[in-house]
């Protein structure tokens, strides 16, 4: 048996912080919280006052899209690209990341559906050999009728672990006009007008078939034991919508209306960190910030930057009166729910021993050591003293 022994920590527990509190670890698995005894010889880690959490768990980040392009038309090989994605993952105390996969072909690069496939097996391949749970999450454009037969082709051989259905037809949801949409395909892709004219065409046209087609992937996810997600609800209608396709998680509701309706039905909310660290959302919706006050976010996720959701989490309680415990809830409970992730999201007797400890060097929140199923995957030193 491996055994490690966690001492003097600030352990947070899913409704209370425990103070200069101890953590035994057996075989990967929280054995004891303050045990009464160990053995001498026992590998004894001294946290002297640090937070000791549950490691973080991400349901959505596309960071993983800059590692293989980080300019445009440059590609790094795949492997190479997932290894500084989970090394990224890791030190940003992210211990189960589903990476965020667009398949979107009107939309090209690497949201091209055979490119984006690739992507989701290279996350897959590199699974036995990364520091943490790395998992993927197909975020699928339902008005592109050419991406039902790879999704489901990933899903059949279990290359994916959580699924998203978007809809980016111009009217609704993120673009609420068409010159918004407009704007998003010139300033990202760089089209002509012509272009412009023809994806925006195709898109509406595609749009007739798109209920059917998400009825297909739910089925074929929920088959397997895959949670759903609709993205960007913007009306009670939609949410309803949802709920009735037995959707059980609503990713960035754009306004508090869809961010109630969600939690009425049962669906859980998602929010970004960096609009917590910024004080706004990229594209005009309603503030993350203003979701956790009026009690309608359940998780947060790293959207596309791994580093903002450790930062988020610590300085919530000093932007609202939620506690530390519940800002770390977000974190790693909730989403560990909403995954169906029932082995770990919290420092319990019984669960995965995935495990963070907070430094906070010049009051920044940083994370200072990783652990996986009680094996030390990442440490940075912080303290020269």
């Amino acid at each position: 048996m491996t055994q490690h022994y966690l001492t003097h920590a600030r352990i947070v527990l899913a409704d209370q912080i425990l103070e200069d509190a101890s953590l035994l670890i057996e075989d990967g698995i929280i054995a004891a919280i303050n045990p009464e005894s160990v053995a001498d010889n026992i590998d004894t880690i001294d946290l002297a006052g640090r937070l000791l959490m549950p490691g973080m768990i991400d349901l959505h980040c596309d960071a993983l899209e800059k590692e293989v392009e980080p300019r445009p038309n440059v590609h790094f090989p795949l492997d190479f690209a997932v290894a500084q994605a989970d090394k990224r993952n890791a030190s940003s105390g992210i211990t189960t990341v589903f990476h965020a996969i667009a398949f979107a072909n009107e939309e090209l690069g690497l949201r091209n559906n055979d490119f984006a496939a690739n992507i989701a097996r290279a996350v897959h391949a590199w699974a036995p050999h990364g520091l943490i749970d790395n998992r993927v999450h197909c975020r699928y454009e339902i008005t592109d009728e050419t991406g039902l037969p790879v999704l489901l082709d990933l899903i059949e051989h279990d290359d994916m672990h959580l699924l998203s259905l978007m809809d980016h037809t111009p009217g609704q949801g993120q673009f609420k006009n068409m010159a918004a949409y407009r704007d998003y395909l010139a300033r990202s892709y760089k089209k002509s007008e012509a272009e412009l004219d023809a994806i925006i065409d195709k898109k509406l046209a595609s749009a007739k078939g798109a209920f059917e087609r998400a009825k297909t992937l739910i089925a074929a996810a929920h088959a397997k034991g895959v949670s759903v997600a609709s993205h960007d609800d913007d009306t009670r209608e939609r949410i309803e919508t949802m709920s009735g396709l037995d959707v059980q998680i609503s990713e960035f509701p754009i306004n508090i209306e869809a961010a109630s309706a969600a939690r009425e039905h049962g669906l859980s909310t998602v929010f970004g960190a960096p609009n917590i660290l910024r004080g706004k959302s990229q594209s005009g919706s309603m503030k993350a910030l203003d979701a956790i006050e009026a009690n309608v976010a359940d998780c947060l996720c790293a959207d596309y930057a791994p580093a903002a959701l450790i930062v988020a989490v610590i300085k919530l309680p000093g932007l609202t009166d939620i506690s530390l415990a519940d800002a770390v809830k977000l974190v790693t409970l909730n989403p560990a729910k909403a995954a169906g992730l029932n082995d770990r999201g919290e420092i319990a007797v019984g669960k995965r021993a995935d495990l963070i400890m907070v430094d906070l060097p010049a009051g920044l929140p940083q994370v200072g050591r990783v652990w996986l199923q009680g094996q030390t995957v990442y440490q940075g030193v912080y303290d020269h003293g």
